[in-house]
């Protein structure tokens, strides 16, 4: 019978493995994000917020990609990600103001975060998934967790009080 360590490193190769084959991918994966109440990412303006899922709601496309060079990135929270929107070519990235930190949308192509040498901490997200469900943490600021409100079109943005009034729980379906 094989240890339950042994186990946990082989898990922990194949993850990597799936890292590596996304590592040598010159795009990123895309798809749309939803959360828990069915209402997806749209982008109003330079904003994204949430709108219930209807015919006349398009959800904006999001991109992903894995950080090939961690550093010293914290493996255990969940896989380091890259997130962004496809058009325009924007990235979501977490910033202090005013001494909280503020999820906001910056004109950055993600292939070129993905392309450097080291990881850039404000633009990096570590998504952990259970089932269908995914959250994506802050790595410049852990503990935050991107969020949703209850009420439609606000936007989304970022909270430290895991399970109480947002929603941090979404389902990202990616294009394979």
């Amino acid at each position: 019978s094989s240890s339950p360590e042994l186990i946990v490193l082989l898990e922990r190769k194949a993850e990597l493995m799936g890292h590596v084959r996304a590592a040598i991918m010159d795009s990123p994966q895309i798809g749309e994000c939803f959360d828990s109440n069915q209402q997806a990412w749209i982008l109003k303006g330079r904003t994204l917020v949430i709108a219930p899922l209807n015919n006349s709601v398009t959800p904006v496309i999001v991109t992903v990609i894995p950080c090939t060079n961690p550093g010293s990135v914290e493996e255990d929270r969940g896989i380091p990600i890259y997130l962004g929107i496809k058009d325009p070519k924007m990235c979501l990235y977490c910033e202090d103001v005013g001494g909280q930190p503020k999820l906001q949308l910056k004109d950055q192509d993600i292939l070129d975060l993905y392309n450097r040498p080291e990881p850039m901490k404000p633009f990096l997200f570590y998504h952990s998934q259970t089932g269908s469900t995914s959250t994506f943490e802050s790595v410049a600021f852990p503990g935050w967790f991107i969020a949703s409100s209850s009420e439609k079109g606000q936007p989304i943005f970022l909270t430290s009080n895991l399970g109480k009034m947002h929603t941090t729980a979404f389902r990202i379906d990616l294009k394979i």
